[in-house]
């Protein structure tokens, strides 16, 4: 059991939502305007959880671009991402088993709730509508809303701030070493998911005070 949280902070991609076939088309479209090799879903997988410019570089290098080159293209990649993106926003892509199921219970709690992801800020908000888990959230902050982006604690400590709960009462909920990370250098405890993307490391290795296999152990949890 996790005592005393007065609040959830909950991140998107591959905690509630699985994102990977959105990433997967749009990704490919865009390495394919630029004539660049694409990316299987396997190595996609690795790349996500650190924001869509960093997903970006890393298909660019991971097609045989030096780190130089990769950042020379990257405007127009950026670009062409944005477009595709926008285009497959949540086609591609299902709600985790549990995720709403989950959040409701939370909610009956009485505990306010917050999405942060790195996902940038209008992606995620047309997301959470597409699937109906807008309707959970108190607060919605995007890989844009802050200076920097998880795993530095900034956006926890502004996520929190939000909130108006201390982050040693504010629960996140998260799928990788990113959201374990932030979340213990901005004093938040942490719950990770079995499933998910964690750039192909055992999620067990990250830092955390409980390991779920679904949104809905998060209220026996809290008890």
């Amino acid at each position: 059991m996790i005592a005393g949280i007065r609040a959830v902070i909950v991140d998107l991609d591959g905690t509630m939502v699985d994102t990977l076939g959105d990433f997967d088309v749009a990704l490919n479209r865009t390495l394919q305007d630029l004539s660049r090799p694409g990316v299987a879903r396997t190595d996609i997988e690795r790349m996500v959880g650190k924001g869509s410019m960093h997903l970006i570089r890393s298909a660019l290098q991971h097609g045989g671009l030096d780190a130089g080159a990769a950042d020379a293209v990257l405007e127009r990649a950026w670009a062409r991402y944005q477009a595709h993106y926008q285009a497959v926003n949540g086609q591609h892509s299902a709600v985790y088993p549990g995720v709403d199921a989950g959040l409701v219970a939370l909610a009956a709690r009485g505990l306010p709730l917050a999405c942060l992801t790195n996902k940038p800020l209008a992606f995620a908000r047309e997301l959470l509508a597409r699937k109906g888990l807008d309707r959970h959230f108190r607060h919605v902050f995007g890989g844009d809303s802050f200076a920097r982006t998880k795993p530095d604690p900034l956006p926890l400590i502004e996520t929190c701030r939000a909130l108006g709960t201390a982050p040693a009462a504010t629960l996140m909920v998260g799928d990788s070493l990113n959201d374990a990370q932030a979340a213990r250098a901005a004093g938040c405890p942490v719950a990770l998911v079995t499933y998910g993307y964690n750039h192909g490391e055992p999620i067990a290795r990250a830092p955390h005070d409980r390991l779920i296999d679904s949104l809905v152990e998060l209220d026996a949890l809290l008890a």
